[in-house]
């Protein structure tokens, strides 16, 4: 299973993803791919993404059962912990101003 989550990205990229992909909310795909077309799509993302951003999962065999990767700004960021992919937090632009 794979699935790609895209924020304020240009419509052609969403037109693109259509290709291979179901479209089942706004901005939400979903299919099931192999690892070579799963790293050909993800290369149109990064190539198509401009001032967006991407979260791309799929199923994996490890301990959590899928991974992932992210592109673009966002406030959530992957870590690893411990051979684990977590995900972390951002402070919030309002948040670092008021400790200003």
């Amino acid at each position: 299973m794979l699935v790609i989550v895209l924020e304020n990205v240009p419509p052609r990229l969403r037109g693109r993803l259509a290709i291979w992909l179901l479209e089942i909310r706004a901005g939400v795909y979903v299919g099931n791919y192999s690892r070579r077309l799963r790293e050909h799509i993800w290369d149109q993302v990064t190539e198509g993404i401009e001032e967006g951003n991407a979260v791309m999962a799929w199923r994996t065999n490890n301990e959590a059962g899928f991974d992932f990767v992210t592109i673009g700004s966002n406030r959530r960021i992957p870590v690893e912990m411990d051979g684990a992919k977590l995900v972390s937090f951002l402070p919030e632009l309002s948040d670092v101003n008021r400790q200003n």
